[in-house]
């Protein structure tokens, strides 16, 4: 009995991705409002990379694109609005270190914190931080990305009591 050869995805030429045919990039759109961030940064994760296709190879952009809407509706379990810290060193040897709340964050710069969370599951290299250019994430429901025609992606789990919790 003949082995089967296994799939090894190749890239002709320096750009990232094929424009058309089987293997062109997808557009997806996802709504995160009430959505807990580390569970739908899984699934983002997993998409912009590609994983979720049978044709993925690890050394390949074979990812999809994804556009996130109500970045700032996205919750947190538990305590961690306040408990949770980001942390940023502008290079400067004498405390140099930023340190802000997920709270803090929030009212700052609301899509930061859901890229934090994608770029934190993915794997630190260049094609990583080509794979998080597929990642558009916008507040409020406006986008424009419509002339794509994005499909709505399934994913991300809501948390069943949404606690009122002040923001």
């Amino acid at each position: 009995m003949a082995q089967q050869k296994s799939f090894q995805a190749q890239q002709d030429g320096p750009h990232a991705f094929e424009t058309k045919g089987p293997l062109a990039p997808k557009w997806y759109v996802v709504d995160a409002k009430d959505q807990v961030v580390g569970r739908l940064a899984t699934v983002l994760a997993n998409v912009i990379t590609g994983k979720h296709k049978p044709t993925y190879t690890q050394h390949a952009d074979q990812g999809d694109f994804v556009v996130v809407l109500n970045a700032e509706q996205v919750v947190f379990t538990r305590n961690k609005w306040d408990q949770k810290k980001y942390f940023r060193h502008s290079g400067w040897m004498n405390g140099g270190l930023k340190v802000r709340t997920a709270r803090e964050m929030l009212k700052k710069d609301p899509s930061e914190i859901l890229r934090q969370a994608v770029w934190g599951m993915t794997a630190k290299s260049t094609l990583s931080r080509r794979q998080m250019k597929k990642l558009k994430i916008y507040t409020g429901v406006q986008h424009p990305h419509s002339a794509q025609n994005p499909q709505p992606l399934a994913g991300g789990a809501v948390r069943r009591t949404v606690l009122a919790v002040a923001r």
